[in-house]
Parts: structure tokens; C-alpha cells; sequence
């Protein structure tokens, strides 16, 4: 009489449960990427959406790669320092429109765009708008002014990261998964724009979206 026990599940069947497995992760991986916290509105700031239902039109030609959020977006704490060892973080900048760049001295396409984040800074910088460039080299964390040195980079002011919390931070909440990173921030220190990847910032295309952020 044949012994009754289960047969093991078969090849095809086992797949389509790791298909249907796969596709729901991959379904919660996207959501947490896109909503950070969840959709009950905790991930957004208390502006309204004018903002940045004005900017998105602007993400074209030069920086039609930056991810405009539907409401200016809540970040965590981010923290860095300034050339004096000075720990600084975003509430430092209250009220200016703030293009935060992440870079490092080994990251090829910083080097290439770091020229025009210093022309940006030079042309629109002021009391209401800053380039805020930090490195986060965590080795030999003087090899980074060397670098902005050699490239004649004389409008930006130096900030640094050596300890990688900020890259962390902001990995956490699906905002760093590559060099260079940039977030356009508001006055009240919420994001507006997001780009992972270079961009002309020199470029009309980025200063128009820029002078729109800042509201000139």
C-alpha cells in the first residue's frame, strides 16, 4: 500500500511562487523608495503643491532627469561641516533656496559638473539662494579642497562629510544610490527636486528651474 505523503512541489510550481514573492517585494521596495514613510502624509512638508506643480514643467533639456516630488518632501536631519570643522545642518540655511550636491574627488561626473555648480553659485547665488557642494570623501578628507583647487572651483564654499552619515541618511529614505546626488531644497528645508546623476547646472534650462525655486 503506498505511503501517504506529500510530493514535493514541483519545479514550475515552486517558480511561480518565488515569481509572486518577488513581484510583491519589488512592489513594497518601489513604494518605500518613492513614499519614504508611507502616503498618510507624514513624508510631506505643510507647503501646498504650487511649488512644485510650477517646477516640474521646467525638468527638461539640461535637467530633465530631476524627479520633481508632487508636494515639497520632509527630510531626515542632515548634517555636515564647513572648511573650519564647524558641524552645520539644513536649519543653518533657513529661508534660502538651497542646491544641496553630494560628490567625492574619485567620482568622475562630479569632476565634470563641479565647474558649472561654481558658475551657478557665482551667477544666482546670494541671500536667497546657495550651492551647498559637499564632499564625502572619508579618506584623506584634504585631498577634497585639493581637488576643488585644481579645478579653479572659486564661487563654492567647502563643506564635507567625512564620516558618510549624510550619504547614509539620505540612502535610508531613497535619496542616495549613486555619485553625484543632488536635492533642490526650499526655503523651509523641504525637497523639491531630486536628481541622482549629473547635470549641466550652468545650463538656461537649470537656471531657469532654479530662478522658479528661489521665486525670482
Amino acid at each position: 500500500m503506498p505511503e501517504n505523503t506529500k510530493k514535493p512541489a514541483s519545479v514550475p510550481r515552486k517558480l511561480a511562487i518565488f515569481a509572486i514573492f518577488g513581484a510583491f517585494a519589488g512592489i513594497v521596495g518601489v513604494y518605500l523608495i518613492k513614499g519614504g514613510l508611507g502616503n498618510d502624509g507624514a513624508q510631506f512638508c505643510s507647503a501646498d503643491r504650487t511649488m512644485t506643480d510650477r517646477l516640474k514643467p521646467l525638468a527638461r533639456g539640461e535637467v530633465a532627469a530631476v524627479l520633481v516630488p508632487d508636494r515639497p518632501r520632509k527630510l531626515p536631519e542632515l548634517g555636515f561641516k564647513d572648511a573650519s570643522g564647524k558641524s552645520l545642518s539644513l536649519k543653518d540655511f533657513a529661508g534660502k533656496t538651497l542646491l544641496v550636491n553630494m560628490w567625492a574627488t574619485w567620482c568622475a561626473p562630479c569632476r565634470e559638473e563641479m565647474p558649472a555648480l561654481d558658475s551657478l553659485q557665482g551667477e544666482l547665488g546670494g541671500p536667497d539662494f546657495q550651492v551647498v557642494a559637499v564632499s564625502i570623501d572619508t579618506q584623506q578628507p584634504d585631498k577634497a579642497k585639493a581637488f576643488l583647487n585644481e579645478l579653479k572651483i572659486a564661487k563654492l564654499g567647502f563643506f564635507q562629510d567625512a564620516s558618510g552619515k549624510l550619504f547614509q541618511d539620505l540612502k535610508l529614505v531613497g535619496r542616495a544610490v549613486g555619485l553625484p546626488t543632488t536635492l533642490l531644497i526650499d526655503k523651509e528645508g523641504c525637497e523639491i527636486g531630486y536628481l541622482p546623476g549629473p547635470a549641466h547646472w550652468a545650463s538656461e534650462d537649470a537656471k531657469k528651474m532654479i530662478r522658479a525655486a528661489i521665486g525670482r
